[in-house]
């Protein structure tokens, strides 16, 4: 009798602010209608979930049957741009429980929206989001500045970091200085 794979979930990759905002790649992995849907990130490593931590700046209630939540997170990068509806209730819940500013840990899905205009839009669809304080927030920073480096260090060595350079066209200096920046701004 053959033992039945355990379900397991891709792991959350840590990313700053500013180069999930440069993410334009996303693509399904497979035909099946249920197949996960990667993005490339532009250091060169593919997703389907993200772990961010930041300031909650502002959320808005939207919509009056199909309610769901907007939000702004800030790193110290950029901002990310969450969202939360009826399909993730309890994440919906939790970030409707949160009043800004507050710093927050956040579990979700990247994904990208062309506009009629051609410009791509990235959010983060949320599976969970919890207050932090701010010391677990410069943790994530250290953590987040270690994982680019090493995707950078790996940077042309791997299939998905050459599709990155492919679509991107990435610099690594750039995201190094990135990195650089973030790290100025943490207090230890």
């Amino acid at each position: 009798m053959k033992p039945q794979s355990a379900f397991e979930r891709e792991p959350a990759r840590r990313v700053f602010a500013s180069e999930l905002r440069e993410t334009r790649y996303q693509f399904k992995d497979g035909e099946d209608e249920k197949s996960p849907t990667y993005v490339i990130l532009p250091s060169g490593i593919r997703s389907n979930r993200i772990f961010i931590a930041g300031t909650l700046t502002e959320k808005q209630r939207q919509g009056d049957q199909n309610i769901f939540y907007r939000g702004r997170v800030v790193d110290p990068t950029g901002t990310f741009f969450i969202m939360a509806g009826s399909y993730q209730p309890e994440a919906m819940q939790q970030l409707a429980r949160i009043e800004p500013p507050a710093f927050v840990a956040v579990v979700g899905k990247p994904n990208l929206y062309t506009t009629p205009d051609g410009n791509c839009l990235v959010s983060v669809r949320v599976e969970s989001i919890t207050v932090v304080d701010r010391e677990t927030r410069d943790l994530w920073v250290l953590d987040t500045a270690r994982e680019t480096l090493d995707r950078l260090d790996a940077f042309g060595t791997t299939d998905d970091s050459k599709k990155a350079q492919e679509e991107y066209g990435t610099q690594p200096d750039l995201y190094k200085k990135i990195v650089y920046d973030a790290l100025t701004q943490v207090q230890l």
